[in-house]
């Protein structure tokens, strides 16, 4: 997931037409394996070895070397942090809030405790606005402030937008292989209360929405980075709708999560068709 994070913050800077910021990558990098880390180790299970998930069972069969890179990870955000500006750090200490308060138990109705993922209908919300703002947002306040890039504020929201529409389509799937746990636990996503099918039916609205925002809002014609997101699109599609009967958990973090990583290497490859035809 680090490396997925990286991969969107580089897919940014590409289509800003930006050079890469290297404390935003290594932020990036460490503040979500920090987080992901840390949510698994406070959500430990009373018995991990018998898990159903076998990356629970991994992570805790390899304990101490887990939480010395969480420790680590967590550690190297300070000097990272003191590096970017002003308004990035604001942004990222919003951002951690809702990512911690996303796992930890900070509520209570009686003698239930909860987080912000048990309130009905945030869970998926939360994990897309965190995402992209992460990777779009971030990126563009930290290009800008070095002068390696000028980009209008009507171009940023648009792509925010965009992203937000493929990270939404992307977190629905594991809400629907949760659902029956979900279910058991009174967890209100999109999946428990539309069903399963309307559920598939609306990740292909919201990357039919990121085509529609990428045709209505295209700077340089049909450009090879057009073509590459577009192909992109039907690709995450065809794995949601394939995610239907695949329910092996590898699918989902290496396939799913995969194409985070993907569509940066798509694109690159795609400008990269230009040198070869020149």
């Amino acid at each position: 997931m680090s490396l997925c994070a990286v991969a969107q913050a580089l897919l940014t800077f590409h289509l800003i037409g930006s050079k890469p910021v290297f404390p935003v990558l290594g932020l990036l990098f460490t503040s979500t394996l920090g987080i992901y880390n840390f949510c698994i180790l406070i959500t430990r299970p009373t018995k991990p070895q018998r898990s159903p998930y076998k990356r629970v069972r991994w992570f805790f069969a390899h304990y101490r070397l887990m939480v010395t890179f969480t420790i680590v990870s967590l550690l190297s955000l300070v000097p990272l942090f003191f590096i970017i500006t002003t308004e990035s750090k604001i942004l990222l200490i919003f951002l951690s809030v809702l990512s911690f308060g996303y796992g930890l138990p900070l509520f209570s109705v009686g003698d239930h405790k909860f987080g912000l993922r048990n309130i009905p209908g945030l869970k998926p919300f939360l994990i897309t606005l965190v995402w992209t703002m992460s990777c779009v947002l971030f990126p563009v306040l930290e290009s800008m402030h070095n002068h390696l890039t000028d980009i209008s504020m009507r171009d940023t929201t648009i792509l925010i937008a965009k992203r937000f529409l493929f990270i939404g389509a992307l977190t629905i799937p594991f809400d629907i292989r949760d659902l029956f746990d979900d279910r058991k636990v009174g967890l209100k996503t999109i999946p428990v209360v539309w069903g399963e099918k309307s559920a598939y039916l609306f990740c292909q609205v919201l990357l039919t929405g990121y085509i529609v925002l990428m045709f209505l809002f295209r700077q340089n014609g049909f450009s090879l980075d057009f073509f590459a997101l577009t192909l992109t699109m039907f690709l995450t599609g065809w794995l949601i709708f394939r995610s239907a009967w695949e329910k092996n958990e590898y699918y989902y973090f290496f396939y799913m999560d995969g194409v985070l990583i993907l569509q940066y290497v798509i694109v690159v490859a795609f400008n990269a068709l230009k040198y070869f035809f020149r």
